[in-house]
């Protein structure tokens, strides 16, 4: 269970996930692996989603980040409740953006772009409603 991440680092990510977060009841988790262990890095993402639970949110509107760091493979996938309320090509041009900071390296600013980017549509369509809403999923980033 290896971080390709220091603990400053993490701890930027999970302050977006929790920023991103703030104005919306969405969901967003980040899975960080050194290997996919599957050819579809959607499916390894598809298969982590659900062992991480995220798709029995209230209202369906979990996204998951996945970073396979040393096979240099990720994948970025929502729920059905999030999905079927963004655009059909926003998460392939989320993914675009952050390559882009990916192959230079930048790692930890491709996932907050990223993220960040995530929960404006989730704030955009789940606001936040403070007499309600529960955060349902750690912030934490999980390893496996």
């Amino acid at each position: 269970m290896s971080s390709p991440f220091t603990p400053v680092e993490q701890e930027q990510i999970i302050d977006a996930i929790r920023r991103a977060e703030q104005a919306t009841s969405g969901e967003i988790r980040v899975h960080i692996e050194a290997h996919c262990s599957s050819l579809d890095p959607v499916q390894r993402a598809i298969d982590v989603f659900h062992h991480l639970g995220m798709h029995e949110t209230k209202q369906r509107n979990g996204v998951l980040f996945y970073l396979a760091h040393t096979d240099h493979k990720f994948a970025i996938v929502g729920d059905q409740g999030i999905n079927q309320q963004v655009p059909s090509d926003f998460w392939q041009s989320t993914k675009d953006l952050m390559r882009g900071y990916f192959v230079q390296a930048q790692y930890v600013e491709g996932l907050r772009q990223g993220i960040d980017r995530a929960g404006q549509q989730l704030k955009h369509y789940f606001p936040y409603d403070g007499a309600t809403d529960v955060n349902e999923l750690p912030d934490d980033i999980s390893f496996s």
